[in-house]
């Protein structure tokens, strides 16, 4: 198993590419604007989606899933960082969210 690489909240980069692979409902409730969306179930089925030559930060709501995708893209390939404390850490923090159906972005 590969050394998995952390990051912070307020160490993301600005134009930091963000992977987030939480559920549909979690995504729709509240999310970062211009994030990829991928449920970690369909993460494998979906890889292509993503440029193995670009750095990834991985998001899920509080660290758990994200910690297993990037682990998965680790193996193969891919350098991704974990975002620690996930969606909860990213609302604490007062960055911007968005949602897709119009009420004020949460995290679930």
């Amino acid at each position: 198993m590969s050394d998995i690489m952390n990051v912070t909240v307020e160490q993301l980069p600005g134009d930091a590419v963000i992977l987030d692979v939480r559920e549909d409902y979690e995504w729709e409730a509240g999310h970062i604007d211009g994030a990829l969306h991928i449920p970690l179930d369909q993460l494998p089925a979906r890889l292509e989606s993503l440029d193995p030559d670009v750095d990834v930060n991985v998001i899920c709501r509080t660290g758990g899933r994200s910690f297993r995708a990037t682990t998965w893209l680790t193996e193969n390939g891919y350098t991704a960082f974990n975002v620690v404390g996930g969606m909860g850490a990213w609302f604490e923090a007062g960055r911007p969210m968005t949602s897709e159906n119009g009420a004020t972005p949460r995290v679930l």
